[in-house]
């Protein structure tokens, strides 16, 4: 059955109240957590994936742009969780030995000084913006979203300057932002606790008035009520946007950071109000997950840049190469980036494959 066919779920306003959670039966081995790849889909994957993998090693949370100068600009968590870094290249497989360069350091007291995570970086109106996730050195999980601002034309480059924290609608824990531009608009996307939830996190959608500023409603787009959403923790965050076929899509990371990471996707019809809840639509079973034949467990927390003939899409994910973890899956440095070109289905939905195998 096609992406298409399958049942969904449309999202909800903030101010509805919740609905009840959902338990889905899943199958075999994704019911008990192993998210195997069914038979021969590891070999069918080979084409996708004519890059060295794993990219960069022991970078989690990765995101790579490829700006209109045709340069690739990486960023991505490190284990430290105490600085941003930057690399650049004129392709992608170049990212794998390019030099790389930390453009800020965390503070050693009050705020920005703890679990520096997920940064991304985005051209708008002449500069340079990185959203990240920081929490201050006192309430180490007191985690909020922050923003950095340069107006070189070269991110490398210039002055990063601290522009402070982007308010949402409530002060809670809150982190993972991703921005896009739809038909005039441009649309935040993050991971945020709602009070009065018994979850982590859910995915939120707000306009915004500038790149430092929320404007109007927020609207939740995705609780986690699937089983596969819930394992280890409650857990929608890492979203990220690709817009093809008349679809906006946005595929976004589930469940606890080990085997049982994996991504869902919601989709919305392109012509259709992005901040009205009903025009977006939740899949029922996560759309990439861990594969035992390749030996790539956890993927998620993606981006999606093309390649360098500049219409093949590539996912940029992370992944370990094994799936026992000693202690806290936080705590275990070798979530390492991974590429991967992926294509789409007859119905016109993505069709990311399995993790392919180093």
């Amino acid at each position: 059955m096609s992406q298409a066919e399958v049942p969904t779920r449309k999202a909800t306003p903030v101010s509805q109240a919740e609905v009840p959670s959902r338990r889905t039966v899943l199958r075999g081995a994704l019911a008990a957590g192993a998210l195997a790849a069914a038979p021969g889909a590891a070999h069918a994957a080979e084409s996708r994936a004519p890059y060295r993998n794993p990219l960069v090693e022991q970078r989690a949370d990765p995101h790579i742009t490829r700006h209109t100068d045709g340069r690739y600009y990486f960023t991505a968590s490190v284990p430290e969780c105490d600085r941003i870094i930057l690399r650049s290249s004129r392709t992608l497989g170049g990212l794998s030995t390019a030099a790389e360069t930390v453009i800020w350091t965390r503070h050693t007291t009050g705020d920005m000084a703890a679990h520096i995570w997920a940064p991304e970086l985005h051209r708008i109106g002449g500069r340079w913006y990185i959203y990240f996730a920081a929490a201050p050195a006192d309430d180490i999980w007191k985690i909020r979203i922050w923003v950095l601002e340069n107006p070189d034309s070269d991110p490398l480059r210039g002055s990063w300057t601290e522009r402070g924290q982007l308010t949402t609608a409530w002060d809670t824990f809150s982190l993972d932002a991703h921005t896009f531009t739809h038909r005039g608009d441009r649309y935040l996307v993050w991971a945020q606790h709602e009070p009065g939830l018994d979850n982590n996190t859910g995915l939120f959608l707000s306009r915004m008035a500038g790149p430092l500023t929320l404007t109007g409603p927020q609207i939740r787009l995705s609780t986690p009520e699937y089983d596969w959403e819930r394992v280890g923790f409650k857990v929608n965050e890492g979203a990220a946007v690709i817009k093809r076929n008349g679809r906006v899509f946005m595929t976004y990371s589930a469940s606890a950071t080990d085997a049982n990471y994996c991504m869902g996707l919601l989709t919305a019809d392109a012509r259709s109000d992005l901040m009205d809840p009903a025009s977006w639509a939740k899949s029922p079973e996560p759309v990439f997950v861990s594969s035992e034949e390749t030996g790539q467990y956890g993927p998620g927390h993606n981006s999606f840049t093309v390649a360098e003939d500049g219409r093949t899409d590539v996912l940029v994910y992370h992944a370990r190469p094994y799936r026992d973890i000693t202690g806290d899956p936080l705590h275990d440095p070798n979530r390492h980036t991974r590429v991967q070109r992926f294509g789409w289905r007859p119905d016109g939905t993505p069709d990311f494959g399995v993790p392919v195998r180093s």
